[in-house]
């Protein structure tokens, strides 16, 4: 029988049921920087039913079992650093550059008619710096700290790494900013009726980009960090 109640921590639903990550974005459930609160909590603050919402997680809890879908949130320390590099990080690293002369070409075409879509621009601007800048500095700097604290976990190392998963965790904060500011803008990425083919593909990319960046700070925010500490406390 399921284990997750009401009182069961919004980010402990996704690291259980990874399949949530995609109810929760489309009720506007913060699940990743937001989520170290109860379900309850957090669907009250929405306005939404609670069972209701908790029954759906089940569902989909049944459902996974049911043909025994991955979970990263298993896997130990250094696999889960790899996958959050070969799927997360990858992503970025293809997709960013690919999508900004989409979102160029629409702001440029359309944004006299669409004023919302120069902003878009701006914030896509800012979130594609962000997180480059942010992954470039876990590849390189964070990421290797942390294998080698993991090999020897030990109070001085936690001090060590600290303030380094703290900056980290700020800055997903504001990317996590970023990306809910672009959903407001765009009316939950709503096309309006003039909306041509690239209208169509960036709205759509753009909502991919939130999808994945929301599960890639979900498994560092709370499942990787939150090891980590345990670990070497």
């Amino acid at each position: 029988m399921s284990q997750l109640t009401l009182q069961t921590h919004v980010a402990d639903i996704v690291t259980a049921v990874p399949q949530s990550a995609d109810l929760f974005r489309a009720l506007r459930i913060d699940f990743c920087c937001g989520g170290k609160i109860p379900l309850e909590e957090a669907t009250t603050t929405r306005k939404l039913d609670s069972s209701a919402v908790l029954k759906q997680i089940r569902t989909l809890e049944t459902k996974m079992a049911e043909y025994q879908d991955s979970r990263p949130g298993d896997l130990a320390e250094p696999e889960l650093i790899e996958y959050i590099q070969n799927k997360h990080h990858a992503f970025l690293r293809e997709e960013l550059p690919a999508l900004t002369p989409y979102v160029t070409k629409l702001a440029r075409v359309h944004g006299e008619r669409h004023p919302e879509l120069l902003r878009v621009q701006e914030l896509f601007t800012d979130l594609k710096s962000e997180l480059q800048e942010h992954t470039e500095d876990e590849d390189h700097n964070v990421f290797p700290q942390i294998r080698k604290s993991m090999a020897n976990p030990n109070p001085q190392h936690l001090a060590e790494l600290r303030p380094l998963l703290s900056g980290l965790e700020q800055e997903h904060e504001q990317a996590g900013q970023l990306l809910k500011e672009l959903r407001e803008v765009t009316g939950d990425f709503s096309l309006p009726a003039d909306a041509c083919g690239t209208y169509r593909l960036v709205y759509q990319r753009l909502g991919l980009l939130e999808k994945d960046t929301f599960e890639h700070i979900h498994l560092e925010n709370n499942v990787l960090f939150e090891r980590i500490r345990k670990r070497c406390s």
